[in-house]
């Protein structure tokens, strides 16, 4: 087979407005700011990825991640797209800090390994293909308006409630009564802070919370703060999962060795895609924690590329991939599909995910060749 060479990269800004605006304990957007990269080659095959930034967490925009993308696009252009090592190796070492934007590269770049082998990308990483469910997630609100969503989402169906907190100790414990009291017992309650507590806050919602059948926390207090997140683990019966404090291997390794959580979040934007998100994984496996895949706001094509991770790894017991639910607005064709809180994978090759030409025409879109 003759050499498969990069031979453009289109670059499209994409503004999709949320049903209402979500605010967590760091940040609040009310529209979803995505990045769409197109890897074209000289087969004809393209991979496309997103990139969809949460400056409160990853400290990118919209705009830095475009800016980012016409210089990562001109790096690897006339080279070699399925020596994924290579190119991700030049991408992060040209941008260090920048996760969501190599997370769209990396999408495409496996994407499009998926067409060239004709393989779904969860076979081409070595797994199966199974069904699973996402929770559905709920803002920061007044605890009534939290109340009415958990029941709104119990009745449609869901397994599992997921709750932002991070607030008071007053606020963020009524949210969580409410809710109780709204739904029962039956359902799952998880609740995720966002780094909104410190430890002795956070040690005093934990305990009063213990008796609520909350699953597990996410990111209690500051992503920093490794040794007061142990002790934290050590004196709570609830789960901890870590999610800001986890970006890449290096983090899960550390994460493992002191002890400090249950459960890691794996995000793609977080760890800069795929290639990564494998790495925490085998960590994460080999040191006995299980793992979760999140999402911030992506339309169904980063949430079908995670998805993938989901159904073809063992390791991965929880999914939080409603990111799109909460937009106007769904440009993508194929990709997962989604039965109230079921997601099914497709089986063509690569991710399986596209976006509509008619939506594109809307964006602004930068070329590079």
């Amino acid at each position: 087979m003759d050499e498969i060479i990069i031979t453009g990269i289109d670059i499209f800004k994409s503004d999709i407005k949320l049903k209402e605006p979500f605010k967590i304990a760091i940040m609040e957007i009310e529209s979803s700011q995505s990045v769409f990269i197109r890897i074209h080659t000289n087969t004809g095959l393209y991979g496309v990825g997103e990139a969809n930034p949460y400056w409160g967490i990853t400290g990118e925009t919209q705009s830095i991640n475009m800016a980012g993308a016409v210089d990562l696009a001109k790096m690897i252009l006339h080279k070699n797209p399925l020596n994924i090592e290579e190119r991700l190796n030049e991408i992060r070492s040209f941008l260090v800090h920048n996760s969501t934007i190599h997370s769209a590269f990396d999408m495409a770049l496996y994407d499009l390994l998926g067409k060239v082998a004709n393989l779904p990308l969860y076979a081409l990483i070595g797994g199966g293909k199974r069904s699973f469910w996402t929770d559905n997630t709920i803002g920061i609100k007044e605890p009534e308006e939290v109340a009415q969503k958990a029941l709104k989402y119990k009745k449609l169906g869901f397994k599992a409630i997921k709750v932002k907190l991070g607030t008071s100790f007053h606020q963020d414990t009524q949210r969580i009564r409410k809710i109780r009291e709204a739904i029962g017992d039956e359902l799952p309650i998880r609740i995720d802070a966002n780094q909104g507590w410190n430890y002795q806050t956070a040690i005093k919602i934990l305990t009063a919370l213990e008796p609520m059948g909350i699953e597990y926390c996410e990111q209690p207090i500051a992503c920093w703060d490794f040794q007061n997140m142990r002790r934290l683990r050590e004196n709570t019966t609830i789960a901890i999962m870590a999610d800001e404090s986890l970006f890449n291997h290096h983090d899960a390794f550390k994460l493992a060795v002191m002890g400090c959580c249950d459960y890691f979040n794996i995000k793609l934007s977080k760890s800069g895609g795929i290639h990564t998100a494998l790495k925490i994984n085998a960590i994460a496996e080999s040191a006995g924690i299980s793992c979760m895949v999140g999402c911030m706001t992506e339309t169904r094509l980063g949430l079908t590329a995670a998805a993938h991770i989901v159904s073809a790894l063992s390791n991965i017991k929880f999914a939080d991939l409603d990111g799109h639910m909460m937009l106007k607005e769904d440009p993508i064709i194929g990709g997962c599909q989604y039965n109230i809180g079921e997601i099914n994978i497709p089986d063509i090759p690569g991710h399986g995910a596209d976006i509509d030409p008619g939506f594109l025409k809307q964006c602004e879109c930068i070329q590079i060749k």
